[in-house]
């Protein structure tokens, strides 16, 4: 249960929950919010908790 919670907690952080931090400053002098797998360069949004606990762990082709 601790392993699945820390897991869970990680990936959400990653993924769901912006860091003021890391926001960039836009075109229109506004800031846009990213997250640290944004930052990282791995997804192009803010992904919501719905939407990263519906997405499936295996992609087959």
């Amino acid at each position: 249960m601790h392993r699945a919670a820390t897991v869970f907690r990680y990936f959400s952080y990653n993924l769901c929950w912006p860091a003021r931090t890391l926001r960039v400053k836009g075109d229109d002098c506004r800031y846009r919010k990213r997250t640290p797998a944004m930052a990282a360069g791995l997804t192009d949004h803010v992904w919501s908790l719905a939407e990263w606990l519906a997405f499936p762990a295996v992609q087959r082709t």
